[in-house]
């Protein structure tokens, strides 16, 4: 089996250039569930091409994205109606990020792009009192619970990509074009780092490839 793992995970990519679906943007409406019905602000990091953010927008009063990339920055402003209350800006997640405070702070798919205990650490500060962080994050597979949860994601995610592009080849998503980066912590790593920056933070592995951060300011 783990000789045979990195054939099949490659010929799963390969299935994926060409049946693509966004696992990101599958843990939007977890992220939704965790949250209030209404809030005030609301800040989402890494926020790609907007997805998250324009869906934050149905409840919240504001809604800012920052991302490091200003391509995917500029498409994000051009898939968000005038109307809406979303402001993109280009700009460093840990350096340039707006004060806030914030109700609500999301990152998906971003943390493991930045130094994860500082990243907990802003967070934590830009937070408003009474105010959730929801984080996905990705983790680099290593123990044996990892390879377990693999034997069930590589055909659920054959499953979805065929369901979710009806069986059909698809170019990519707007929200698959932004640059990308393998995970270096693994699960436990992680684990152990949010308990000393964020104490009673609630994380549990999902299933493809990802596991989600929940912490509430007291």
């Amino acid at each position: 089996m783990t000789t045979l793992l990195p054939l099949v995970l490659r010929a799963l990519q390969r299935f994926h250039a060409t049946h693509p679906w966004d696992h990101n943007a599958h843990y939007h409406r977890q992220i939704l569930r965790r949250l209030p019905r209404r809030f005030g602000s609301a800040l989402d990091v890494g926020s790609g091409s907007g997805e998250l953010a324009r869906l934050l927008a149905t409840r919240a009063g504001a809604v800012r994205g920052i991302d490091v990339d200003p391509t995917i920055v500029a498409r994000a402003r051009e898939l968000t109606a005038p109307a809406a209350p979303v402001t993109f800006t280009v700009g460093d997640a840990l350096n340039e990020m707006s004060p806030g405070p914030y109700d609500v702070i999301t990152c998906v798919a971003t943390i493991h792009h930045l130094s994860f205990s500082d990243a907990l650490t802003r967070f934590r500060q830009h937070l408003a009192p009474g105010g959730t962080l929801v984080v996905v994050g990705l983790y680099r597979r290593r123990s044996r619970g990892d390879r377990l949860i693999d034997a069930v994601a590589i055909p659920s995610n054959v499953a979805m990509a065929l369901i979710k592009n009806k069986g059909r080849r698809s170019p990519r998503p707007a929200s698959m074009t932004a640059p990308t980066r393998p995970a270096t912590m693994t699960f436990a790593d992680i684990v152990r780092d949010a308990r000393l920056a964020l104490p009673g933070v609630r994380l549990r592995r999902r299933l493809f490839w990802r596991y989600t951060l929940v912490w509430d300011q007291r």
